[in-house]
């Protein structure tokens, strides 16, 4: 819709790595004078349109790269990804060489993704404006890889949010900004296991920009894993937070949109005063990565409209499918799915989701 928008790229305390695994925490800076308080983000005008979806992987060189350089890979989904903001959580590295996770192979239990730097272009023809870094897969490549990520989604104009402290504001044209955080429960991304910390940086995102949307990557992963539990979530023995009390704290704080992946299904969505949160959107693109079967093959693309202010308007869930080589197409059985796991579990706090996918809050 808006091709020709010009991302104005603001990050905040971006951080940077100490060595091969871990990156450091942002450097403090000193002030000669006292701070004066924040003035108000401008507001716009206009009614903003946030197109968000869950994990991408565009293939990585052990389970094979797609053809034509990546460049048809999400031709059946475009018409999906439009509006002022197009979020996706890039769950791989844009690196070239070895990988560090896995002492340079993938199998038994250890799985590294990454895709060629150029691959980037795809995702800035796709129509993405902002991608995730916050996942257990954007350190694969050890810090070299990430830095080689960033500068990957720099040439594009793509913007990046996720590492310790870092948050991207987008402009629009017509007035007003997003300020966009993702986070996830590891030290090299915004931790969401520290949620007075990320509470501290929501503020400060609301501070920058009138509306505030958080990304997390959050959750158990798999099959059994559709249904968002009371209390917190560990995989393979690692503690994968607690989406619940993370996401009603972002909303608290002043979040506007709260949205996630991670289980690598889709889960249910529901309001906390007057805001969507939508817990799991799902696998979104996994080029010969991910499972593609039952659950697991069934995503979507979530498009909201707020206010100026960041007031609900309105929603929509489109839901997509996932072929054998892990290729989205519009399709499947995503809203029926969403249907049910939001009645069953938040009751009376549940998104109202109708059979076209339209979603307006509870009565």
């Amino acid at each position: 819709m808006l091709g020709g928008l010009i991302l104005v790229l603001a990050v905040i305390a971006i951080a940077f790595s100490r060595g091969d695994d871990a990156p450091a925490p942002a450097p403090a800076t000193a002030s000669a004078a006292p701070a004066k308080a924040p003035a108000a983000p401008t507001q716009g005008t206009a009614d903003v349109s946030i197109a968000s979806v869950g994990d991408v992987v565009m293939g990585t060189p052990e389970f094979g790269l797609p053809p034509a350089n990546g460049s048809t890979l999400f031709s059946a989904v475009t018409p999906l990804l439009k509006g002022d903001v197009v979020f996706g959580n890039l769950e791989e590295a844009l690196a070239t060489g070895q990988g560090s996770k896995c002492g340079g192979a993938s199998g038994g239990g250890c799985y590294a993704f990454a895709s060629p730097p150029s691959y980037a272009r795809n995702l800035k023809a796709a129509g993405f404006t902002v991608m995730g870094l916050a996942n257990n897969h954007a350190l694969d490549w050890g810090s070299s890889g990430q830095r080689s990520t960033v500068a990957a989604l720099d040439s594009q104009g793509i913007l990046h949010t996720g590492r310790p402290g870092e948050i991207a504001v987008q402009k629009l044209p017509g007035g007003g900004s997003v300020a966009v955080i993702s986070v996830a429960p590891y030290s090299w991304a915004q931790n969401a296991l520290n949620i007075p910390g990320t509470v501290a940086l929501v503020r400060k995102a609301a501070t920058l920009a009138p509306i505030v949307m958080v990304n997390m990557h959050l959750g158990a992963e798999g099959s059994g894993a559709t249904h968002v539990p009371q209390g917190g979530e560990t995989f393979l023995g690692e503690n994968r937070g607690n989406s619940r009390t993370l996401a009603h704290a972002m909303v608290d704080a002043g979040a506007d949109l709260v949205v996630g992946e991670g289980p690598h299904v889709l889960r249910g969505m529901e309001f906390r005063s007057g805001h969507l949160i939508a817990y799991s959107l799902g696998n979104f693109l996994g080029y010969r990565t991910f499972s593609v079967g039952g659950t697991t093959g069934q995503s979507g693309a979530l498009s909201v409209t707020l206010g100026p202010d960041g007031a609900f308007k309105n929603a929509r869930f489109s839901p997509t499918q996932l072929s054998g080589d892990g290729v989205p197409s519009p399709g499947g059985s995503g809203i029926s799915i969403v249907q049910s796991l939001s009645r069953q579990d938040f009751g009376s706090t549940a998104a109202r989701i109708s059979s076209s996918g339209d979603i307006t809050p509870p009565r």
